[in-house]
């Protein structure tokens, strides 16, 4: 008989250790969320020629797929957007810069107040078709100065 309280006070001592474990180490976090981002440049160029320049700074980790940082850049109505190019990124977890140029097919920007947003998007295998996986993405007032 003096096994059984022997292994019934083993058992509620490791319940104990247990529930006196931060519940953050517990479970591994994902980190990505904290490690990866991108950011926008305050002020973007507007070239004689129409096209217009943005950049920023990236940070992002591994991937399985090409991962790219896409721009868009709204003016006058905020929910119409205008695709300005694309930068292949690397991911090493170290912060690059990117630049994205383009020129938008049915609009003339304007130097002034514009909104760019910056989205850091993997192409990941999933069968046939790659799908796109979301790393971090962010919205900036800017202004688009001339040249």
């Amino acid at each position: 008989m003096p096994v059984r309280p022997a292994a019934l006070a083993a058992a509620a001592g490791a319940a104990l250790v247990l529930l006196a474990t931060p519940a953050a180490t517990a479970a591994p976090q994902d980190t990505r969320h904290v490690t990866e981002s991108v950011t926008v440049d305050p002020v973007g160029r507007i070239a004689a020629d129409g096209s217009v320049t943005v950049s920023g700074t990236y940070r992002c980790t591994g991937g399985t797929g090409p991962v790219y940082v896409s721009s868009t850049v709204s003016q006058t109505d905020p929910s119409v957007r205008y695709g300005v190019g694309g930068t292949r990124a690397v991911c090493d977890g170290q912060e690059h810069r990117w630049v994205n140029t383009g020129t938008p097919d049915s609009v003339t920007l304007k130097p002034g107040a514009a909104h760019v947003e910056a989205t850091l998007m993997e192409l990941r295998p999933m069968g046939i078709v790659p799908l796109p996986t979301f790393h971090a993405r962010h919205g900036q007032d800017v202004t688009l100065a001339q040249g």
